[in-house]
């Protein structure tokens, strides 16, 4: 999973040449780094409130969303693979210079860091549509009361791009 940090580090640097928005993939976005995207609040992401599980890159999956005080949405992510840990994330939904942010880390089974301790991978929100919410390089899709689909647009050589699809459901008692 090491190979990941490359790829989204590469996706993260890559420049649009373009203003606005376009597609990076079927179910991905981009933003051009001078414009901002719609108005948004942490809020708006509430609904992903819960536990969520399901299948994707080569394992099993498993993300818990929290709303905490400060106006701050707290996640966790695990992949599994042959039953044992591959990767960790801890991630947040914030408003940063008035939009709204997902900003998370990667961690080795070990807890060690794969971002420098100063560092965060950082998807800017850009737009909702319907029961879509798309982040630079990311898209939330709610389906149903029960179900989320994430679209991440990777790459390994900044020009093409490959789309990661997780298809998760909710479990577990919060909602």
């Amino acid at each position: 999973m090491k190979q990941l940090i490359p790829i989204l580090i590469i996706f993260l640097f890559v420049s649009t040449g373009a203003a606005g928005q376009n597609r990076i993939t079927k179910n991905t976005l981009r933003l051009a780094k001078d414009i901002k995207g719609e108005p948004a609040n942490v809020t708006d992401m509430g609904w992903m409130n819960g536990e969520w599980e399901g299948n994707a890159l080569g394992g099993s999956v498993k993300e818990v969303w929290t709303v905490t005080d400060g106006g701050v949405m707290m996640g966790m992510f695990i992949l599994v693979k042959e039953n044992k840990p591959s990767f960790y994330e801890f991630m947040t939904f914030s408003i940063e210079n008035g939009q709204l942010f997902l900003k998370l880390k990667h961690f080795t089974p070990d807890l060690v860091g794969w971002e420098d301790k100063d560092k965060t991978v950082d998807f800017r929100f850009i737009k909702r549509d319907r029961d879509r919410y798309y982040f630079h390089g990311l898209t939330f899709e709610k389906k149903g009361a029960n179900g989320l689909n994430l679209y991440l647009a990777l790459t390994k050589d900044g020009t093409s791009f490959n789309e990661e699809v997780f298809r998760l459901r909710r479990s577990g008692s919060i909602k």
